[in-house]
């Protein structure tokens, strides 16, 4: 399955029994875009005692991510379509917390779900982000001593660093974004964003994720990134975040202090894979 681009295998854990697979050599086989499926990571779709379901996810490098706003949504179209969860609100456990998801439309060619994300974390601290103040919001840092960027630091679950540019070059995009991921002020390394602003309810970007590199699409960017443009004064509350595989509806409430994030969910294919 796919958001927007941004794709993964998932194994239905109701069904299959993992207890003794390796699952992080699991992932980096089945990621394998030449001698495996071919994704960008490993999903698993498991029981839970206080959700209708539990996501764990795997990069293609085999380490574990804590929450991926693409993912969920299609776990919330499978759980729906294959009659696990047969209901338009549902709740799903992750690493960063349980996810409250509401099924706009349940059309087979235009599913559409909204995922209330939570509220944004911004202290240095929780991020986590080694930096002497407290929040990290346009600041100058210095990458390998040549490159001078203004960040701002945003965690959905996961840790996120936003990049305003005029015009997002590839080349630069990777490097940077490389160097980002691994850079020392990051211990638990990070998921870069480069923003352009079109208007105040349009910004396009482009997202490095750890563990991955670049993919079309970054549920979770998606969401910091429009916090991040809200806290540098850039857009409206309410933005329409143009992505590599397509568009995301992403608002950061100021009633409820949480952001939701509106898009599709698509099934590609079903398998099976010989351990």
């Amino acid at each position: 399955m796919h958001g927007l681009g941004n794709d993964y295998v998932y194994i239905n854990c109701f069904e299959e029994n993992i207890e003794c697979v390796d699952l992080t050599n699991l992932a980096i086989k089945m990621s394998n875009r030449h001698f495996g499926v071919g994704s960008d990571g490993l999903v698993l779709i498991m029981p839970s005692k206080i959700a209708d379901a539990k996501m764990r996810i795997f990069n293609s490098d085999g380490s574990e991510a804590q929450m991926c706003g693409n993912a969920i949504r299609c776990i919330t179209r499978y759980l729906y379509d294959n009659n696990i969860a047969k209901k338009k609100i549902l709740k799903i456990e992750t690493m960063s917390g349980i996810k409250e998801i509401e099924i706009i439309s349940d059309e087979e060619k235009n599913f559409l779900a909204k995922v209330n994300m939570g509220e944004p974390i911004l202290e240095s601290k929780q991020i986590p982000v080694i930096f002497e103040k407290e929040r990290v919001i346009d600041e100058t840092v210095s990458i390998e001593d040549k490159i001078k960027l203004n960040i701002t630091c945003v965690s959905m679950g996961n840790p996120h660093c936003v990049v305003f540019v005029e015009d997002i070059n590839f080349d630069e995009f990777i490097e940077t974004g490389k160097v980002l991921e691994n850079h020392k002020m990051f211990p638990e390394r990070i998921n870069a964003e480069f923003i352009k602003v079109i208007d105040e309810n349009n910004i396009r970007m482009r997202g490095w994720e750890r563990g991955v590199g670049e993919t079309l699409s970054c549920g979770t960017g998606a969401c910091a990134s429009v916090v991040a443009c809200v806290l540098n004064n850039k857009t409206n509350r309410r933005v329409k975040v143009e992505l590599k595989g397509g568009y995301l509806d992403i608002e950061w409430n100021e009633v409820d202090n949480c952001v939701y994030m509106s898009g599709p969910a698509e099934f590609v294919f079903r398998g099976e894979w010989q351990v």
